[in-house]
């Protein structure tokens, strides 16, 4: 097939068209050229296909058969008026009016069938191969006509309301097949969210991400307040329990220890002895004075801890020094390497733990998703008012979409059709629509042959 300029019209015999001149053939082996346009221009261009090409050859057959209609009434028409003019009988005038009408429609409808796809008998006449001529036209016509009839908000909102979404999902997801096959394919995406992602990247902004949050929050004051209540409701006092029986027995273990240390602070000028008797009073006092905070729990020293917790809370909370103070060990303990090694690892215990969960069909997280979705869709199926609140949300996005996005849809139809090469376009349009056509051509010439044949009879009626 010859290849053509966009803007100028293939000349007849040279395409492929079912509705080119009648009784012309294409000539063969001519779908490698399209296909090599198509590798030249891309995504551009029609692919033509061996399927275009059997609907092709229908097409061309369609064609012969409206061609040899129009041949037969030429005939027709020959013979009448021959006939007519040897006196055969007012029968002929008929036949040769009908027939005489009924070339006239089959010229007429070949010649706006073929001005479709190129120029016929390719004189230059206006308003022929409108395809080629106009298919940026009909592009730009094609992409505002989708965007103002079907790309419209309103237009969305109602069609998205009649659909009933939400009903329809809730319905379907209470299935638990359904809900089975929605928790396996979450699963899957999760999984493979988690397998794309690099650990190294993760860790960075997590532990970017909870430094900087620690750093822009100043935490004495919730401290101060966990401390007031934790206090108010004696929630300490365990904790004290617990120091006194560990340093009572540590005591009782390491009694050597401390008289050692009493004797080994002591002036060297005392004797040994006194020293001995110094160290096993101290001893014997402080495993007093534990032993009596660890069985009374109204002992002067528990009071005094909790005098002392109350103040500090209250310092945390108001006093401008401690709460600085608090602020840079903080800052002190974030910027430690250990504190950041732990930070960063959590990625991997938590990422370990989501994959084997994802993993296991009878894993606490796919249980409990499946019993999630299952009563969604319950409350879907029935609740009218979360029907209508889904509805909605479905139906706000998808009209900002295509109140936001129209004309890049409607541009990407248009600019589609803009890359399209003439030649290739009509003949693909023809091996599609063409075989349709040519019914124009055979009903033009059996309307036309009727008309005429009607005219006929009532001009003779009137006049004689």
């Amino acid at each position: 097939m010859e290849r053509t300029d966009p803007e100028r019209a293939p000349e007849p015999g040279k395409g492929s068209g079912a509705a080119g001149a009648p009784g012309a053939a294409e000539a063969p082996g001519t779908v490698g050229a399209p296909a090599r346009q198509q590798a030249a221009r891309g995504l551009g261009s029609f692919s033509y296909t061996a399927a275009d090409e059997e609907k092709l050859r229908g097409v061309r057959r369609m064609k012969a058969t409206a061609t040899g209609l129009l041949l037969l009434v030429a005939v027709v028409f020959a013979l009448a008026t021959w006939a007519k003019n040897s006196g055969a009988g007012s029968w002929a005038g008929y036949v040769a009016a009908a027939a005489e009408a009924g070339m006239v429609g089959a010229l007429a409808d070949w010649f706006a069938v073929t001005a479709l796809f190129r120029r016929p008998l390719g004189l230059p006449i206006p308003h022929t191969a409108i395809i080629a001529n106009k298919k940026d036209q009909l592009g730009a016509s094609l992409g505002a006509f989708v965007g103002e009839n079907f790309l419209s908000a309103d237009v969305v909102r109602s069609r998205l309301r009649a659909l009933g979404i939400g009903r329809r999902l809730g319905t379907w997801l209470a299935e638990p097949a359904h809900a089975d096959r929605v928790t396996a394919e979450l699963s899957t995406a999760l999984r493979g969210a988690l397998t794309v992602l690099r650990d190294s990247d993760v860790q960075a902004v997590v532990g970017e991400a909870i430094t900087r949050r620690a750093d822009a929050v100043e935490i004495a004051p919730g401290i101060g307040k966990t401390l007031d209540k934790v206090v108010a409701d004696g929630a300490h006092h365990r904790a004290v329990d617990l120091i006194c029986v560990r340093a009572h027995d540590w005591l009782v273990e390491h009694g050597d220890s401390v008289m050692d240390a009493v004797q080994g602070g002591a002036p060297g000028w005392t004797p040994r002895f006194v020293d001995r008797r110094i160290g096993d009073r101290v001893y014997k006092e402080l495993l007093r004075f534990i032993t009596e905070m660890r069985d009374m729990p109204s002992h002067p020293a528990r009071g005094a801890i909790d005098r002392f917790l109350r103040d500090f809370a209250t310092d945390l909370q108001s006093d401008t020094d401690t709460r600085a103070r608090v602020e840079r060990l903080k800052s002190e303990l974030l910027a430690r390497p250990e504190v950041q090694d732990i930070i960063a690892s959590a990625w991997s215990s938590v990422r370990a733990m989501i994959m084997s969960a994802a993993e296991d069909d009878r894993s606490e997280l796919r249980l409990r998703a499946r019993a999630s979705l299952l009563s969604l869709g319950a409350r879907l199926s029935t609740d009218e008012r979360l029907q209508g609140k889904l509805d909605g949300w479905i139906e706000e996005a998808a009209a900002y979409v295509v109140a936001t996005y129209r004309g890049e849809i409607t541009s990407l139809i248009s600019d589609t059709v803009a890359g399209w090469d003439a030649a290739d376009t009509s003949k693909k349009i023809e091996a599609h629509i063409g075989r349709d056509l040519q019914f124009i051509r055979i009903n033009g010439t059996v309307v036309g042959a009727l008309a005429g044949l009607l005219i006929y009879t009532v001009s003779h009626a009137l006049g004689g």
